[in-house]
């Protein structure tokens, strides 16, 4: 018996990918199932042509057994109708359709059988995957990662909404024949994509539903959507239709808004890769089927290409095309609302769509990214005609005279050519423009990869610079013989032709061909120099030596050399390196140690490292890379090592070398040995581990907590221990004992270098590190739980909200009003902006250990603080302890905030005893206690030594 038909379709009027080579495919896809039970019927339409209809015979006759041939009747011209032919003659006990074209994954059949024979579900469904836009690279919808997390079965589709919001049965899932037949299930003839009507059908109407996480079909092509918009359209009312029938009205709106994304806006995008007259016509489409209002509830962006496309407006989406791909360009005038409505804004005053959040009513001429729209690009008397439109909306023209100039730069090169533009025009909403520009005189490339040379404007007024790409359709220049005679300094066999053309990024640059027979022939001969067998031999030795090069210049070979000959070097005496947190910063108690050995005048020799930039280092330090070899040299010879975190772990302490580790805060998660990470490692794992804090000769800790703690989390004995307190909380101790005496004014400097007015009270914002870092070692961009746009309208008036990042995070921060919202993550020191703030908002970050020294208001924000102690582990718990309110919701949080003055007198008993437990040993005097117990022995010599700022880089 067979066990599953599939159903091929062949020839059909409004199908997909047609042609013998995809029908080739998707039968072979069938014949290659591990589940020998399966059968392809191919159904073959009246109209097919000659190559379909011979491949089709073919692949029936050599495969009589398991590939039937189907005619159907001559009036079956649809695919919908060939498919409804293919399900009356499927004999297998599941059926499953497939467009020409798409491959089943070799275990597709067996999992689908398997996951139905024991669920006893009617529909058995799975993961599939599609081209993209573009052509490349096969990718699955992004939505299937939540349909699929897990193998499950469901009692109605309701229960897995995403089967009918989505697409999600378009392909890649199976029927069993006989509850198809029972349902009267059929596609609908009359409708192309009838495939989107007919999945949510079988789910409304069958009772079980497996979902199975394994991948099924690949090779769906993507519709053509500016040509089947109005039949994508109408599938969607009629899904829609049947979600009201059922009564999930709110399901049929999560689908309004699926719709827009899925469908129209991927239309929207590919506007500058159509010609005009496409353009027009796919617009004139939306504007007569689109007939529903676009949902409120998406993106800016998204919500005005899809009203531009739901108005005809052939042009605005191909601006809004623009904005699309680049979120933080103005592309349009951004018209205000009317007066007393909080400074909103609209994307112009014929598309009232509110784009307030995007920040464009916030952002300065020199600043902003403007869009620069190429209308023209053509030849005149031998030179290159350019003309264009700068969007300038009014309020970020600056009161001053336009001047410009035209740019060609070489692409991934320095050099750039400049060209006059004497027609400019400002105008209220835009500066129109034009040049001509005499490429083949003034361009001059060597011929040798500078063959791109990418176009952009210079706009100036009084002083300030705006430099704008030049976009435009792609259309702009196919087709057009613009081309102009090139001048190469290697002479015309490296190219003789300059040609205009648009990237992919959908921007104008010059390109370098060679359109005559000697140039042709000469980069034929440089084609094959580069290819033939000597020069793949001189290729592949080339390739050796650089990753022998590497070899010498990666990490574990510089640990080798370091661990085996450098470590034997003689300690210079006097010597230090100071690195805090991994090199990433100069600040912490490193920081404060520094400058108090720097205060009493002390001679050491300091080296300081640093990570990637040694902009805001010490001028009077030697400064040297992590990991390179000037800092190996000086690790090797330091007499002192000084951090707070860790050297690297596979680097050993000369045995002459005092190591200081400061740490970089108490804990309220657990550490070290007590993580439950490090308790599953391995042996070897955990002794790489404690040979690592085996180096510490001395730690720093601010309290009995620490040393119940820190101190037993990571095995260190009682005579390592300095009951100091962290030097980094020095100026915290000072800067309370000022405010207690003087009052809070004047502010620190800080405050003016950041713009804060003396009347609005400053929140800082604080989260702790959430996850890894990003891949090569820098830092990963992450959303931040706290809405800081809903701050900035709320509270924008009476606070600033400085955002501090985890120094091996970076934040992704909205356009907020002037003065509401500042990024201070690339502030080195934290202590100084602790003592900026006047309240601070955190999670359960150890900066809250040391803030509370300040008394002042704290407020943590955690809405994930019970996932978070059970999955790390905590030493005590935050609610009973908190030093102040512990809020769960944005609501809550901003609740307290707006009763700052009664939630402080409620908690202030709180912090109080939080500060002296935590802090106990922070008595504001440790960088002294510690510089007398660990360099006193440089206390005779009272002049500190000074190095060159670039010697050691």
């Amino acid at each position: 018996m067979t066990d599953f038909s599939c159903v091929i379709t062949a020839g059909g009027e409004n199908g997909g990918s047609e042609g013998p080579d995809a029908l080739r495919a998707s039968v072979a896809s069938v014949l290659g199932q591990s589940l020998r039970g399966s059968e392809a019927v191919v159904v073959l339409a009246a109209r097919a042509d000659g190559p379909t209809r011979t491949a089709a015979r073919a692949l029936a006759d050599s495969s009589t057994d398991r590939v039937r041939l189907i005619h159907p009747d001559p009036a079956a011209r649809t695919t919908g109708a060939l498919r409804n032919a293919g399900l009356d003659a499927a004999t297998g006990r599941y059926v499953l359709v497939l467009t020409p074209g798409e491959r089943l994954h070799r275990h597709a059949c067996r999992n689908l059988w398997q996951a139905g024979e024991r669920s006893r579900a009617d529909l058995v469904a799975g993961r599939w995957s599609r081209t993209s836009e573009e052509g490349g690279k096969e990718q699955e919808p992004p939505w299937q990662g939540e349909l699929y997390a897990r193998s499950r079965t469901v009692t109605r589709f309701a229960d897995a909404p995403q089967l009918v919001v989505r697409d999600a049965l378009v392909t890649g899932f199976c029927l069993r024949r006989e509850a198809a037949r029972r349902h009267g299930l059929r596609y609908e003839e009359d409708l192309a994509h009838g495939e989107i009507l007919f999945g949510p059908l079988a789910a409304a109407a069958v009772g079980r539903i497996a979902l199975v996480r394994r991948l099924i079909v690949t090779g769906r092509a993507v519709p053509d959507r500016a040509r089947d918009l109005a039949a994508l359209v109408e599938a969607h009312r009629r899904v829609a239709a049947t979600l009201d029938a059922h009564g999930l009205p709110a399901l049929r709106e999560e689908r309004e808004r699926a719709f827009v994304r899925d469908h129209l806006v991927p239309l929207a995008r590919s506007f500058p890769r159509l010609p005009a007259a496409r353009r027009t016509r796919a617009a004139a489409t939306a504007a007569r089927v689109l007939t529903v209002p676009v949902p409120h509830e998406l993106p800016p962006l998204e919500r005005v290409a899809a009203t531009l496309l739901a108005r005809g407006d052939a042009e605005g989406v191909l601006t809004a095309a623009y904005a699309l791909s680049r979120p933080a360009t103005v592309c349009a005038p951004v018209a205000p609302v009317t007066a007393g409505e909080g400074g909103r804004v609209e994307w112009d005053e014929h598309c009232p769509v509110d784009i307030t959040e995007l920040g464009h009513q916030y952002r300065q001429f020199g600043g902003a990214r403007l869009m620069n729209r190429l209308t023209r690009c053509t030849a005149e008397e031998g030179r290159l005609l350019l003309e264009g439109r700068l969007v300038l909306p009014p309020h970020l023209a600056p009161d001053a005279p336009f001047t410009a100039t035209l740019e060609f730069r070489a692409r991934g090169g320095a050099r750039a050519v400049a060209f006059p533009v004497d027609d400019v025009r400002h105008d209220g909403n835009g500066v129109t423009w034009g040049a001509r520009a005499d490429v083949s005189r003034l361009l001059r490339p060597i011929g040798v990869r500078d063959t791109a040379w990418d176009a952009r404007l210079i706009v100036e007024a009084g002083g300030v610079r705006s430099v704008s790409d030049l976009f435009g359709p792609q259309d702009l220049v196919e087709g057009a013989a613009v081309r102009f005679a090139a001048r190469p300094r290697l002479g015309q066999l490296a190219g003789d032709t300059w040609e205009p053309y648009i990237t992919l990024k959908d921007h104008l640059a010059l390109r370098l061909t060679a359109r005559r027979r000697p140039a042709r022939t000469t980069r034929r001969l440089v084609r094959y120099a580069t290819r033939f067998r000597p020069a793949r031999k001189a290729k592949l030795l080339a390739r050796a030596l650089r990753k022998r090069l590497d070899r010498y210049r990666s990490r574990g070979f510089k640990a080798t050399t370091y661990n085996t000959w450098l470590i034997r070097l003689p300690v210079r005496r006097g010597s230090v390196v100071f690195e805090s947190h991994m090199g990433r910063c100069y600040g912490d108690s490193p920081r404060a140690l520094h400058e108090e050995i720097r205060r009493q005048g002390l001679k050491l020799r300091v080296t300081w490292s640093y990570d990637t930039s040694p902009a805001g280092f010490p001028d009077d330090a030697r400064l040297v890379r992590r990991w390179s070899w000037r800092y190996l040299w000086a690790l090797a010879r330091a007499e002192y090592w000084v951090d707070n975190q860790g050297f690297p772990q596979h680097l050993r302490k000369p045995a002459r070398t005092t190591y200081l580790q400061t740490w970089h805060g108490s804990a309220y998660k657990r550490m070290g040995f007590d993580e439950t990470r490090v308790r599953l490692q391995n042996a070897p794992q955990r002794e790489r581990l404690q040979q690592a804090v085996h180096r510490f000769d001395h730690f720093l800790v601010r309290s009995e907590h620490d040393v119940a703690t820190l101190a037993r989390a990571y095995r260190l004995p009682e005579d390592r221990l300095l009951r100091t307190g962290y030097p980094r909380n020095d100026a915290l101790i000072a800067e309370r004992t000022r405010t207690e005496t003087e009052g809070r004014l004047p502010r620190p400097p800080l405050a003016g270098a950041l713009g804060i007015d003396d009347h609005k009270k400053v929140v800082l914002y604080a989260p702790t590190f959430r996850g890894g870092p990003a891949a090569g070692g820098k830092q990963a961009r992450r959303r931040l739980l706290l809405d800081v746009r809903e701050f900035a309208e709320r509270f924008g008036d009476t606070y600033t909200l400085l955002v501090r990042a985890h120094y091996l995070e970076a934040a992704r921060l909205p356009l907020c009003p002037p003065g509401t919202v500042i990024d201070v993550s690339r502030h080195h020191d934290v202590s100084e902006l602790l003592a900026l703030a006047d309240v601070l908002v955190t999670d359960y970050s150890s900066i809250m250990f040391d803030f509370a020294l300040l008394d002042r208001p704290v407020l943590l924000y955690a809405p994930d603080l019970d996932t978070y102690a059970a999955e790390r582990g905590s030493y005590f718990d935050l609610r009973e302890k908190a030093p102040g309110p512990v809020t769960e919701t944005q609501e809550e949080l901003f609740g307290q905030l707006a009763e700052l003055k009664k939630s402080d007198i409620r908690h202030a008993s709180h912090r109080a005893a939080f500060a002296a437990e935590f802090g106990t040993y922070d008595r504001g005097d440790a960088a002294r206690q510690v510089v007398a117990a660990v360099f006193s022995r440089q206390g005779a010599s009272r002049t500190t030594d000074h190095h060159d700022r670039g010697a050691g880089r």
